[in-house]
C-alpha cells in the first residue's frame, strides 16, 4: 500500500496593498511635520530631510509618495488633519455659517494652528511663488468642500437667487482674518455669530430666525 503524498496547503494570499494615492502608513505624521516645519522655518527653510527627521521616517519613504516639498506640502494642506474643517449640517444656513466661521476663528487663534495658517499665507503672490500657489489651492479646496452648505440652503429657499457663495464666505472669513491676523486683536465669544448676523441678511431670502445660536 502506497503512502499518499501529502498535499501542501495553498499559499497564503499576498497582503492587500494600500489603496493608491493614500500615502504611506505614516502619512499623518509626515504631513503634520511638514506643516509644523513650515511654521518654524518658512517655505524656503523647509526640506524633505527635516520632515523625515521630525516624522521619524526615511526620506526615501517621502520621496516615494511626494517627489518634492511642494507636492508634500500640498498633500498636507489639502488632506492633512491639522487644518481640516468639518462641513456642518445644522439644518439652517445661519447655523452652518456660524459653525464654519467658528472653525475659522479656531484655526486663526488656536495655539496648534495659528502659526501654520500664518506661514501658509506668507507667500509673495508672484506668479511663480510656490507657497502662494499652494495657499490658492488650499482655499479652492475648502470652498469646494463647503458647497453642500449652499446647495442645502438653496433647496430650503434660504438664499436669494443668483447670490455669490464665495462672496458670502469671503466677507465672513475676511472679518475674522482682519481682526485676528491684521489687527492682532482678541476675538470675543460669539464673534462668529456676530459676523454672520451682520453679513447674511444681504444674501438671505428672509432674516435668519435662530439668532440665539
Amino acid at each position: 500500500m502506497t503512502t499518499p503524498t501529502p498535499v501542501s496547503p495553498p499559499p497564503s494570499p499576498p497582503p492587500a496593498s494600500r489603496r493608491p494615492g493614500t500615502g504611506p502608513r505614516a502619512a499623518g505624521a509626515i504631513q503634520e511635520a511638514a506643516l509644523r516645519l513650515l511654521a518654524e522655518r518658512g517655505y524656503t527653510g523647509l526640506t524633505i530631510e527635516a520632515v523625515a527627521r521630525r516624522a521619524g521616517v526615511n526620506k526615501t519613504t517621502i520621496y516615494r509618495w511626494w517627489p518634492s516639498k511642494a507636492a508634500l506640502l500640498r498633500a498636507a494642506l489639502l488632506d492633512g488633519a491639522l487644518l481640516d474643517v468639518e462641513v456642518p449640517d445644522t439644518g439652517s444656513l445661519r447655523g452652518d455659517l456660524v459653525a464654519l466661521t467658528d472653525q475659522v476663528v479656531g484655526l486663526l487663534t488656536g495655539p496648534g494652528t495659528e502659526s501654520v495658517v500664518r506661514a501658509m499665507t506668507s507667500g509673495s503672490g508672484a506668479p511663480d511663488d510656490e507657497l502662494a500657489l499652494l495657499a490658492r489651492d488650499f482655499f479652492a479646496d475648502r470652498f469646494s468642500r463647503e458647497q453642500p452648505v449652499f446647495s442645502r440652503a438653496a433647496g430650503r429657499g434660504e438664499l436669494r437667487p443668483g447670490v455669490d457663495p464665495m462672496l458670502l464666505l469671503d466677507l465672513m472669513a475676511g472679518a475674522v482674518w482682519v481682526r485676528a491676523v491684521l489687527r492682532r486683536a482678541p476675538l470675543p465669544a460669539g464673534f462668529a455669530a456676530e459676523v454672520v448676523d451682520a453679513v447674511l441678511p444681504a444674501f438671505a431670502t428672509v432674516p435668519p430666525p435662530d439668532t440665539n445660536v
